[in-house]
C-alpha cells in the first residue's frame, strides 16, 4: 500500500486516511426550502341582498398553492345572511376557471374570496380573501385542476365533486366554488384534501389526520332550494409537470369539533402542523354532518347552514395579517342558519409540505 492511504498511528494501529476523513467530512445538509408569505388586501364590504362580491389577493412573488376566505357577519337578525360562496384560484385576480374541465392554468398568482348574501344582510358585512405564496427550490412550477358538477339541483342535498391531480404531481391545495350567486340560499359548505381511491370513496370521504400525499380536492355545495341551474367546482392545485416529486411530502392535519347546533350560531376549528410536518402552504374547511373520514360527506343538519370562513391563523384562531411567514394553523369558521341544527360538525384541515430538498 502506499503512504497516501496508510498511516501507522503512535500505537502502531494503522490508520485508512480515506475513511478517517470521510468521517470528519461535514454531510449535505438538509433544509426543506418550502416557504410561504400570506398576502391580503383587507375586507371588502358587501354584499347586498341576495347578491355576491369578489374579491382578490395577490401573490407578488411565488405561486398559490393555496388560499382562504374570511367574513365578518356582524350581529342582529342579519347574522345568517352572509356566508362563502367561494375560495378558488384566479388568473388575473378577476377571471374565474368556470369552463372545460381539466388543466386549466399554470403558475397561477391570484386567488379569489367571493362571498353571498341571502335575502337578511346588515352594513358589517365584509370578506376578506388570502394568498399562499409559496416557493420552493423544487417545486418552482404549479398547475391548476378544475372539476364541476351540476349539483346539488335538489334542497338540502349534497352536491359534491372531486379534482385529481395528474399523475407524478403533489397536491399542494385546493378550493371551491358555487354557481350561481345570486339565489341567496346556494353556497359552498366544504373544500377539503382527499384521495382518488377507494378507501376514500373516490373524494366523497375526506383524508384524515396524518395521512399523507393525498392527490385530489373535493368541493360540496349546499342549498336550501331546488334549482336545476346550480353548479359546484373543485379546484386542485398540483406541482407542475415534469418535476421529481419523489422525496416531497405533503402531510394531513385535520380536526373535527361539535357544532353549532343552535340556530343563528357560530363555531370554529382549529389545526396546525406539527414541528416535523413542513410548512403550512393549504388548508380547508366544512360544515358537515360528522365523520368525514371515514364516511362519505354528508351534509349539516340545517339547510340553511353555510361557512364563513377557511383561512391561515394563529393557534387561537386569529387570521393572520398580510405579510405573514410563519403561519402554522389554519381556521374553519361555521355557522347556522336561522334553525336548529342537529349533530352538525365543524372541519378544519391544513396540509403542510416539505419538499425534500
Amino acid at each position: 500500500m502506499t503512504a497516501g492511504l496508510l498511516r501507522r498511528s503512535a500505537t502502531g494501529r494503522t490508520l485508512v486516511l480515506g475513511a478517517v476523513l470521510a468521517l470528519a467530512m461535514p454531510g449535505t445538509a438538509y433544509a426543506n426550502t418550502v416557504s410561504v408569505t400570506v398576502k391580503t388586501p383587507g375586507a371588502t364590504s358587501g354584499p347586498a341582498a341576495n347578491s355576491e362580491i369578489s374579491t382578490h389577493a395577490d401573490c407578488s412573488s411565488g405561486l398559490v398553492s393555496g388560499g382562504g376566505i374570511n367574513q365578518a357577519i356582524g350581529t342582529g337578525s342579519g347574522v345568517n345572511g352572509n356566508h362563502a360562496n367561494g375560495t378558488s384560484p384566479s388568473s388575473d385576480g378577476t377571471t374565474e376557471y368556470t369552463g372545460s374541465t381539466g388543466v386549466v392554468g399554470t403558475d397561477a398568482t391570484h386567488w379569489l374570496g367571493i362571498g353571498g348574501s341571502g335575502g337578511q344582510v346588515n352594513a358589517s358585512f365584509s370578506t376578506t380573501p388570502y394568498a399562499m405564496c409559496f416557493t420552493s427550490n423544487l417545486i418552482n412550477h404549479t398547475q391548476v385542476v378544475m372539476n364541476k358538477v351540476n349539483a346539488p339541483t335538489a334542497g338540502a342535498t349534497v352536491g359534491l365533486v372531486t379534482a385529481t391531480c395528474p399523475a407524478n404531481t403533489r397536491l399542494l391545495g385546493g378550493g371551491a366554488r358555487t354557481t350561481p350567486g345570486n339565489t341567496g340560499t346556494f353556497k359552498t359548505i366544504a373544500s377539503f384534501p382527499t384521495f382518488n381511491d377507494s378507501a376514500h370513496s373516490f373524494g366523497a370521504k375526506a383524508a384524515a389526520d396524518g395521512e399523507t400525499n393525498p392527490d385530489s380536492w373535493s368541493a360540496v355545495g349546499w342549498d336550501n332550494s331546488t334549482n336545476s341551474a346550480n353548479y359546484t367546482y373543485a379546484y386542485a392545485i398540483c406541482s407542475g409537470s415534469g418535476i421529481s416529486i419523489s422525496g416531497a411530502t405533503v402531510k394531513v392535519r385535520h380536526t373535527e369539533v361539535s357544532g353549532p347546533t343552535s340556530g343563528s350560531t357560530g363555531q370554529t376549528a382549529t389545526v396546525g402542523c406539527g414541528q416535523n410536518d413542513g410548512r403550512l402552504v393549504s388548508g380547508g374547511a366544512a360544515i358537515s354532518g360528522g365523520s368525514v373520514t371515514t364516511t362519505n360527506f354528508t351534509g349539516p343538519g340545517s339547510g340553511g347552514d353555510h361557512l364563513n370562513g377557511s383561512f391561515p391563523s394563529t393557534s387561537g384562531g386569529t387570521a393572520v395579517g398580510d405579510g405573514t411567514t410563519t403561519a402554522a394553523y389554519w381556521t374553519a369558521f361555521a355557522h347556522t342558519g336561522g334553525q336548529s341544527s342537529p349533530g352538525t360538525y365543524t372541519d378544519a384541515w391544513a396540509l403542510c409540505a416539505d419538499d425534500g430538498v
